[in-house]
């Protein structure tokens, strides 16, 4: 079993690292990755219990700082030069806590831009979950992966380890400090994190961009692939720099 386990896929000159979320795994992205295979170079890592990934010991290395350590390793052994950092659902919590510790330690590479799908920066508003018991948690982790038709899925305890430690999570006063350019893409009709928490997202990171798919729920890189790819071409028509 390998502490991390990373595809890279495509080969072109635009590197991006893109982070799944609490029940994904990096199979959500790989449609993605495949569309833009020409234009980017897609790093995708699954974070730990998902995968090959090592399985985590406990609640305690399911936080969302445990999770960006993981983006960490993934960066220092996969990227060189400028980088997009992109998150889908919890992906979005990682990026922005890898960005916290970042603006703590100038040493860790920052990203060129960050890139935030069918995130909030408020997981204690949102209502992935809503047991009352451990066993009705694991019910209710196995309902939405099937709801959400994921591709691959999490295992469930670490699914249910990751939401005890984040889910009274508020990253609102952290979106100020970002400073590199983002961009949002959030369906209309996203249950999970409602649009709202897509433009508290834009609202809150000076000079975001906020783009809406209409109709879209929150599995927006499978429902909504090339509406993506699209704005995503557009956007990175040049190379970064």
């Amino acid at each position: 079993m390998a502490d991390d386990d990373v595809l890279v896929v495509g080969q072109g000159p635009v590197t991006v690292v893109a982070v799944h979320g609490i029940q994904g795994t990096r199979g959500a992205w790989i449609p993605l990755a495949g569309q833009l295979a020409d234009r980017c170079t897609f790093v995708l890592p699954n974070l730990p219990g998902r995968g090959k990934a090592r399985p985590p010991a406990g609640a305690q290395a399911c936080s969302l700082d445990a999770y960006a350590q993981a983006l960490r390793r993934t960066l220092d052994a996969h990227v060189r030069g400028p980088f997009v950092l992109a998150g889908w659902s919890m992906g979005v919590s990682v990026a922005l806590a890898y960005l916290a510790a970042a603006s703590k330690m100038p040493r860790l590479p920052l990203p060129a831009e960050l890139l935030l799908v069918s995130g909030t920066p408020q997981l204690k508003a949102v209502q992935w979950f809503q047991p009352s018991t451990p066993k009705a948690l694991l019910e209710a982790i196995a309902m939405r992966e099937r709801r959400l038709g994921l591709p691959e899925a999490a295992d469930h305890r670490t699914v249910a380890w990751t939401w005890e430690s984040i889910r009274h999570t508020d990253q609102r006063a952290e979106l100020g400090q970002v400073r590199c350019r983002t961009l949002v893409i959030h369906g209309s009709d996203d249950d999970d994190c409602p649009l709202a928490h897509g433009a508290m997202l834009a609202d809150g990171i000076a000079d975001a961009e906020l783009i809406v798919l209409q109709g879209a729920g929150h599995s927006v890189l499978t429902q909504r692939t090339p509406d993506i790819a699209r704005h995503l071409r557009e956007r990175w028509h040049a190379q970064l720099a």
